[in-house]
């Protein structure tokens, strides 16, 4: 009996540094597919593009030749390359709006209102649709003699103007296609975090005879506030990197041209691939400096409202 005793825990010991290398490497097991994909998909494209930017390649020559930082010195020195910025603008005032309207709307549709669901499926169903779809819908749309026209002289207003062709009018229009698309998407995040306020607040306030106003001031806008700061974050970076809708309606034409766009065309139109690569480095590099400025300056602060 006392050699049993004595002989069990002797057995057992062997197999605990094999049990916590288990359990160490477990979580490391089922994560591997999705880092490898992340690693094969968006860190060896970033390097790559990286090592071009250094280089006056045309992207399709075997042997690029290194050239250091003289596409970066190009581009810092040639303003033109870096005032389609500015078209950055239209899109940065039209997230602005994006984020007033997806919050208003998720606050009004948070409440028991008749049907609620429908406005909630037509707010989100423009982001379902795909971007190119999107972009040739409002081609006719905005055409002369199209669809806004033809609404605008049915209340008497008669625009002689090229929607799409104006200079003046051509970012108006293209930021307002983006703002259409993308409130959904804000919407569902707003509208999320506010149905994750406890209710119990929403009754206390409604015993104190709180007003909509207040609720939303005291009680939901302390309550969504990452979520606030993550719009934010997106609306930002969106903004300086828009492609899709100008690309499509008009591309780049006139001074709808935006720094993506001309990233690609330096790439595949001038077959300057190791400026383009540059170029899109300054881009991640300026989006990664601005995220990093809006949670500095503005830090992501956890309120517990239960």
């Amino acid at each position: 009996m006392l050699d049993t005793v004595t002989q069990a825990p002797l057995a057992s010991a062997p197999a605990a540094p094999r049990t916590r290398l288990k359990r160490l490497l477990t979580p490391w097991i089922y994560l591997l597919p999705a880092l490898a994909l992340l690693v094969v998909f968006t860190y060896v494209p970033v390097a790559s593009m990286v090592g071009y930017s250094f280089t006056d390649w045309d992207g399709l020559s075997d042997d690029p030749a290194f050239v250091g930082a003289g596409n970066y010195a190009e581009l810092f020195t040639r303003p033109e390359l870096f005032q389609v910025f500015f078209v950055s603008l239209y899109y940065l005032a039209a997230a602005a709006v994006q984020i007033v309207l997806a919050l208003y709307f998720a606050f009004i549709l948070s409440f028991n209102l008749r049907l609620r669901n429908l406005f909630k499926g037509i707010l989100f169903f423009p982001y379902l649709i795909n971007g190119v779809a999107v972009s040739f819908v409002f081609l006719y749309f905005f055409r002369p003699h199209g669809t806004l026209d033809s609404v605008l002289a049915l209340v008497g207003a008669h625009p002689d103007k090229l929607w799409l062709g104006d200079p003046d009018l051509v970012n108006v229009s293209l930021s307002g296609v983006s703002v259409w698309r993308f409130t959904g998407l804000t919407f569902v995040l707003f509208l999320g975090a506010i149905q994750a306020i406890p209710g119990e607040l929403y009754e206390a306030a409604g015993l104190d005879g709180a007003s909509r106003w207040q609720i939303f001031r005291h009680i939901v806008a302390p309550g969504i506030r990452p979520i606030i700061g993550l719009s934010v974050i997106l609306a930002v970076s969106g903004s300086l990197s828009v492609f899709e809708i100008p690309f499509v309606m008009t591309g780049g034409a006139g001074e709808s041209k935006t720094f993506v766009i001309q990233t690609i065309k330096l790439a595949f139109q001038f077959n300057k691939t190791g400026l383009a690569s540059a170029a899109a480095v300054v881009l991640l590099i300026i989006v990664l400096l601005v995220t990093w400025l809006q949670r500095r300056l503005v830090p992501d602060e956890r309120t517990d409202l239960t």
